[in-house]
């Protein structure tokens, strides 16, 4: 399949910052990938973590964290990657089989669905992210090598750029159906971004579209600075996602939605952990329990 990719380098895009996020969840997948009860298989993330001098020496197999399944960051947070990466492969893949063939991957990451799943042949995957991020995983895959199972569209812009332009000139058709993600984007955003994202995201989708994103509805997220998984995530490979995050309140992103005639469900991801009898499952402190999970699909106007 055809494969367009991003000129630029910017190191520090995946090495810094929110970039840095992109391989913890890699490093995540890569964990799941080898479990013998995987939600998800993704045989290339671990070439992330190897490829970056800030992750050098993470894990990508639990047996090789000492402490296993028991460690707040690499068993139960790693294992709520997992988990999501399960369910929202599973909420794309239906998507494309009700008849959209436009995905759109909206803070891409290093996100790999363009080469894991089995897409039909004339799936177009656009992914959107910073051009340091692209060209780095542009970069691994290549050594690989991997040749994804759609066309994937790299754009290289910043959602806070002019990115409709860039998706729309790349050949993103808004007259035709399309499935949207925004998996671990908007609760780094400002209220007003993310408001702009959702409202754009309607507006470029026809009767048909579906879309997928992650909200976090704490009121106050410090009063979780000093739970097991934030606490290890920043002690153990110095990412805090609590100076990450926006600290602003959340916009309603799901209420917007219904107004704007999209039927949406909210779930917690404890719910999939039961489905799938895997995964996190609520504790006290727990820094998850204020994440939800939103699908939503267009009706006709």
């Amino acid at each position: 399949m055809a494969d367009t990719a991003p000129q630029h380098t910017d190191a520090e895009s995946v090495n810094a910052g929110v970039g840095l996020t992109a391989l913890l969840v890699a490093a995540a997948r890569a964990i799941e990938t080898h479990r013998h009860d995987s939600l998800a298989q993704d045989i290339y993330a671990e070439h992330f973590v190897r490829a970056a001098p800030a992750c050098a020496d993470w894990p990508v197999r639990i047996e090789q964290v000492p402490d296993g399944d028991d460690n707040p960051l690499w068993g139960r947070f790693a294992r709520y990657f997992g988990l999501r990466t399960r369910v929202l492969d599973d909420f794309l893949l239906r998507s494309v089989r009700t008849g959209a063939r436009q995905v759109v991957l909206l803070g891409a990451g290093l996100d790999t669905r363009a080469f894991r799943l089995d897409w039909p042949s004339d799936c177009v995957v656009f992914e959107i992210d910073r051009a340091g991020v692209l060209a780095f995983k542009h970069q691994v895959l290549t050594d690989l090598p991997a040749t994804p199972k759609a066309k994937r569209v790299p754009v290289p812009v910043d959602l806070r750029a002019d990115w409709v332009t860039a998706l729309t000139t790349a050949g993103f058709d808004p007259a035709a159906p399309s499935v949207w993600l925004a998996e671990g984007l908007l609760f780094y955003l400002p209220s007003p971004a993310e408001t702009y994202l959702i409202d754009t995201v309607d507006r470029l989708t026809t009767e048909g579209s579906t879309l997928a994103f992650e909200a976090k509805l704490e009121e106050d997220l410090q009063a979780y600075r000093d739970s097991p998984i934030y606490t290890a995530t920043r002690e153990q490979i110095g990412i805090d996602l609590l100076h990450l995050f926006d600290k602003g309140p959340r916009p309603d992103s799901a209420g917007d939605l219904m107004a704007k005639g999209w039927s949406t469900s909210v779930h917690t991801p404890f719910h999939f952990s039961r489905r799938h009898r895997r995964g996190p499952l609520p504790e006290p402190n727990d820094a998850l329990e204020g994440n939800r999970w939103v699908f939503a699909h267009k009706s006709s106007p």
